[in-house]
């Protein structure tokens, strides 16, 4: 597969005239029309929504953009919550998915309506306590433990994870809610992480809908919805064939009509979590070649840096690269291409071929849509870019501004030493 930057060269050297790099890009066209098409895939289910993960691109335009297509959100915190509830999203078109909770977001999570996922078999009386009751529709998070396979190949390692309660404590969770008022159930679990396969999203279905049926039987709660969460992820090196959510929806129909319609459970509803497959395709970090180095190796120095865009630091992530208007030039240059951090694996590529760079080129980095910005900081002092939409119309909208060292001390706002300090 050839990736192609969703933006022009021209258009990018317009859009800089005004903000400089480095910046985030995202491209609306894209995300409106991968959101409908994700709708289409799993429009034979009456009650299907998807509940795009906050944490993943957590920015008022990009979520009110999905809130016109339809989605809800799913958030694991307070100020998650808060930015939904700023929003418009009300009552149980959030979903709070979190671990390690505390009391005051339960409450808040209470107060505002949301659907409440409970990690864990003790959160139920940690809960009632906080919130003094509850909720009649609850849902909660399984691990079914052991290794998560397809097809002989490991995908991931649910038994490692600190996320979620084994077979037998959902099964007495869902007694001790039922019992404590409960009315309406969910299941949500979340196997497997950036899976490029058309086989994940079935073969986990077929886990959690035969689970539902066993709690049907065992404890008699009624399941009103199943939440297949996250874990559809994207094509990040151009050999990858990417995800077909046609194909996905398709399959997880088949196990639905397979496992529930037999059940007597024909009505319960499938709701998704994707933030990745949702965003990150749709948005690049937009970068400047500022410095070349000829040592031990060819690097290339860039004015972004890990601060921006943390995945292939963190994870060593594959992020390809597009040097804008040499497109077309042969890959017969070996670089690094490097960020300024006082770290070592500030590297956005490491003995990446790609064609020869200079000074002043602009580089875009690609599918930072989701987990890029947001996973920002500001080691070393250095401070997180702007965030700029695409429009429809090929406009240029600021939907965040860069940072300024202001930003950076304003959490000293008590110190008098900084109080003269020239911003």
């Amino acid at each position: 597969m050839e990736k192609k930057p969703f933006v022009t060269l021209d258009e990018v050297k317009e859009i800089i005239k005004t903000y400089p790099t480095p910046f985030h890009l995202y491209d609306e066209k894209g995300i409106r029309e991968n959101a409908m098409k994700l709708k289409q895939a799993f429009a034979w289910n009456k009650g299907f929504r998807e509940y795009f993960a906050v944490k993943a691109t957590p920015n008022p335009y990009i979520l009110k953009i999905l809130q016109e297509c339809g989605c809800g959100t799913d958030c694991s915190s307070k100020t998650e919550l808060m930015l939904s509830d700023a929003l418009g999203f009300h009552g149980h078109d959030i979903m709070f998915s979190s671990n390690d909770t505390p009391a005051e977001e339960f409450q808040m999570a209470a107060d505002m309506g949301a659907i409440i996922n409970l990690d864990d078999i003790t959160h139920i009386e940690f809960l009632e306590k906080t919130i003094g009751k509850i909720p009649e529709t609850i849902c909660c998070r399984y691990n079914p433990g052991g290794i998560f396979k397809i097809s002989n190949g490991i995908m991931d390692n649910p038994g490692d994870a600190k996320y979620g309660m084994t077979t037998e404590q959902i099964v007495e969770a869902y007694k001790i809610l039922k019992a404590k008022g409960a009315k309406n159930f969910g299941i949500h679990a979340f196997l497997a992480s950036n899976t490029v396969t058309n086989d994940y999203y079935p073969m986990l279905a077929k886990v959690l809908f035969e689970l539902a049926v066993k709690l049907k039987e065992e404890t008699g709660a009624k399941i009103s919805f199943i939440n297949l969460s996250g874990g559809i992820g994207v094509a990040y090196r151009p050999d990858q064939e990417p995800n077909d959510i046609l194909k996905i929806g398709e399959g997880v129909r088949k196990v639905y009509e397979e496992v529930l319609v037999p059940a007597g459970m024909g009505d319960v509803a499938i709701f998704t979590e994707l933030g990745r497959f949702m965003l990150a395709p749709y948005g690049c970090l937009v970068t400047t070649a500022i410095h070349e180095k000829h040592t031990h190796k060819e690097y290339i120095g860039v004015d972004a840096c890990a601060v921006n865009l943390m995945r292939p630091a963190m994870y060593g992530a594959y992020h390809h690269i597009t040097v804008m208007g040499k497109e077309d030039a042969p890959c017969d240059h070996k670089y690094d291409v490097t960020g300024s951090l006082c770290e070592n694996n500030d590297k956005f590529a490491i003995d990446r071929m790609l064609p020869e760079i200079e000074k002043g080129d602009i580089l875009v980095i690609h599918d930072t849509g989701a987990h890029g910005f947001s996973m920002g900081y500001n080691y070393n002092g250095r401070l997180r870019s702007a965030e700029i939409l695409l429009k429809e119309d090929r406009s240029a909208q600021l939907i965040r501004r860069a940072e300024t060292p202001r930003d950076y001390f304003a959490t000293f706002d008590f110190c008098d030493i900084l109080k003269d300090m020239k911003y």
